[in-house]
């Protein structure tokens, strides 16, 4: 008897600095996926780009652990089959090219920061062919991209933190590099360009701490963004759906230790550390919520994102500090918290964003066999 199931592979690690994360998320796919109707295939990708096939043994004994995360990932390299993914979602054997091991019908990356969140994996896909979940291209490398996303903002007129951007050359051959960083008051956060979950963010009070911060970015990108330092809450909203029919949750909100929240918190103990639905008037509720579908609009965003603000509350302001494409993905992330707080459990979650990856797929094939005739 066949096996009519959908054949989802769940494609997590990379060489990010926010690996080892990324197992909890895709653990916590595997456990969610509807059984009756999915069975998941789970590939792991090293630190140094090798795709790996874990047995699925292998997942049924992580996935009964209560914490698993970190675990699955160690039992990868021991056990994992080293594989290629090939047209028609064929995974085949690297060391016997004419074995297909597996035939995946849509890809679910779960790979937080560069590689999975900026274009990379979604380009190599969309070569194979092959249905994925969550945002594009273009919405990924542009969400990663902090300069590249206040360009997207901007044209919308979606309100962001004053900021300046310069590269690597410009600041090593400026006569007065401290000029580069702008001249509002402090504190300000020093940033790398394209980077994920507070990696390479320093919060610098003075002049003397800047050198140092802005070094420490550039160990992570070429461009480096700085920015004016904000009193504010933080709020965080997810959104789900397509530009044409974006879906919002409520805000959550994450309370802020030691000026902002770093990757420890971000991902290890965010969860203990979020109200959610956040504690606000309505109209910033819904402000908040607006400007949410805007910003995944704005990056031409489909599946799935998740949109940080700062908000001012003395001022009565609120500044989109990033959009995620692929934010903490757990179900008890603050992704997942909000939607459920919205009546959105996750494993619906999860069946949305398999659709709607068939759905762009099937567009796009119907307009490529269109633009051929």
């Amino acid at each position: 008897m066949s096996d009519e199931r959908i054949t989802v592979g769940v494609v997590f690690g990379g060489p990010s600095a926010e690996h080892e994360v990324s197992g909890a998320s895709a653990l916590a796919v595997v456990r969610h996926l509807h059984p009756d109707r999915y069975r998941p295939v789970v590939i792991g990708v090293t630190r140094d780009g090798r795709w790996l096939l874990v047995r699925s043994e292998t997942v049924e004994e992580v996935a009964a652990r209560k914490s698993a995360g970190p675990a699955i990932q160690d039992r990868l390299t021991a056990e994992g089959t080293e594989v290629e993914l090939r047209r028609g979602g064929r995974l085949v054997s690297s060391d016997a090219p004419d074995v297909v091991l597996e035939r995946l019908d849509v890809a679910f990356p779960v790979i937080h920061g560069p590689f999975g969140e900026d274009g990379v994996i979604q380009g190599h896909l969309e070569t194979l062919g092959l249905p994925y979940a969550g945002c594009g291209v273009l919405a990924s490398s542009v969400g990663m991209d902090k300069v590249a996303m206040r360009r997207a903002f901007a044209a919308e007129g979606i309100p962001f933190v004053p900021g300046v951007w310069f590269t690597e050359k410009q600041w090593r051959g400026a006569d007065d590099p401290v000029r580069l960083a702008g001249d509002f008051g402090w504190p300000r956060f020093v940033k790398p360009a394209n980077m994920g979950s507070s990696i390479g963010i320093s919060r610098v009070t003075g002049p003397d701490e800047l050198v140092s911060a802005v070094e420490e970015a550039f160990r992570y990108d070429d461009v480096v963004l700085v920015e004016e330092g904000v009193t504010a809450r933080e709020l965080l909203c997810g959104v789900l759906g397509d530009m044409d029919e974006p879906e919002v949750s409520v805000p959550s909100e994450a309370k802020i230790i030691g000026g902002f929240s770093d990757y420890a918190q971000k991902y290890l103990s965010m969860a203990d550390s979020i109200t959610s639905p956040a504690e606000l008037p309505a109209e910033v509720t819904e402000q908040v919520r607006e400007l949410s579908a805007r910003a995944f609009r704005a990056i031409g965003a489909n599946g799935l994102a998740r949109v940080d603000f700062l908000y001012d509350e003395a001022a009565g302001k609120l500044y989109v500090g990033e959009i995620n494409t692929m934010p903490g993905f757990t179900s008890r992330s603050v992704y997942a918290r909000g939607f459920a707080e919205s009546g959105v459990p996750y494993e619906e979650i999860l069946t949305r964003l398999i659709d709607l990856a068939f759905a762009r797929h099937t567009s796009k094939q119907q307009k490529t066999v269109e633009a051929g005739q």
